[in-house]
């Protein structure tokens, strides 16, 4: 699979993830005024990469999905083949990270976590663009 195509892939993934994660927030009866900056984010972050990595030749910092979480806890550890494929198949679209809370207590707290699994997208600039708890399947 060439390079376009994978990062046409990566865009579409990203796309769908918001819209999908914006409705699950609506139907919960959260603020409808959260979800939508949340996909004009992840859209103009997904355009933003997309326009980047055809025209970029040198190295360039990327998006990242940060992972906190327990090595221990149940939903964590099915997502943890998910994270390993996107670690190995993205790494040149995002990078993906995993901290353990029960064993860095302190990086749960920097990063304002309440409950395991928790999901952070964070645009290359380093900015936060989407936060998602419980397990979330590829």
């Amino acid at each position: 699979m060439n390079k376009n195509a994978r990062i046409g892939i990566v865009t579409a993934l990203v796309l769908v993830v918001g819209l999908v994660l914006a409705t699950k927030q609506a139907q919960r009866g959260k603020s409808g005024d959260t979800c939508c900056p949340a996909v004009a984010a992840l859209t103009a972050a997904a355009e933003t990469n997309a326009s980047h990595a055809a025209a970029a030749t040198a190295p360039k910092k990327l998006p990242r999905l940060l992972d906190l979480g327990a090595d221990k806890c149940i939903p964590c550890k099915m997502m943890a083949p998910i994270l390993a494929e996107f670690k190995r198949d993205y790494a040149s679209q995002f990078t993906t990270e995993f901290i353990d809370v029960w064993k860095n207590p302190d990086a749960g707290k920097q990063y304002g976590v309440e409950m395991i699994p928790t999901q952070i997208f964070f645009n290359a600039e380093g900015r936060e663009l989407f936060r998602h708890i419980g397990f979330f399947g590829k």
